[in-house]
């Protein structure tokens, strides 16, 4: 009898999913033995509070305006692969390294939560590549080119009135 039931336990495991349909939609790929997917399971016991949510969809603004309001409201602003506390590429992580060296307060957005977001801020910036810096609403461009006006002293020129403001504030 237990063997019956393991058998019977495992066929449901390893075989076809009850009902004969798979909830998990067919954009997922396995790497070092995790299964990864694009897309969220159309599960219909998931409570919508629990889904996840694209936080511009229901908005009235638009993406190309939140671009322009981080850029605009923010003295400096990153667009990158992942956030200042654990960028996700080396070239983030770079920028971050310098742009920190500065002591300035840093505005972050990852684009890798949002394939819209990242359109939208290469759409502003027409400019192809991540990380994207903006320093007082001028598009900068990506980390070899801050590194390179760090190097020549071009970028603490750039910093040193919000490097001050933000002691004055402290």
């Amino acid at each position: 009898m237990a063997r019956a039931l393991s058998n019977l336990l495992l066929k449901g495991i390893t075989g076809s999913p009850a009902g004969g349909s798979n909830r998990m939609a067919s954009a997922s790929f396995i790497q070092r033995g995790m299964r990864y997917s694009t897309t969220v399971p159309n599960d219909p016991d998931t409570h919508d509070d629990f889904k996840p949510m694209d936080k511009f969809q229901d908005s009235a603004t638009s993406l190309k305006d939140v671009v322009e309001q981080d850029v605009k409201e923010n003295p400096v602003m990153i667009y990158m692969k992942g956030v200042p506390e654990f960028p996700q590429c080396g070239f983030s992580s770079l920028a971050v390294r310098v742009l920190k060296h500065y002591n300035v307060p840093l505005n972050a957005r990852n684009i890798l939560e949002n394939a819209e977001l990242k359109s939208a801020v290469k759409a502003f910036s027409h400019w192809p590549t991540f990380p994207q810096i903006f320093i007082k609403g001028e598009f900068i461009g990506g980390s070899d080119i801050v590194m390179n006006m760090h190097q020549s002293g071009e970028l603490k020129e750039k910093l040193k009135d919000i490097a001050t403001n933000q002691e004055k504030s402290a």
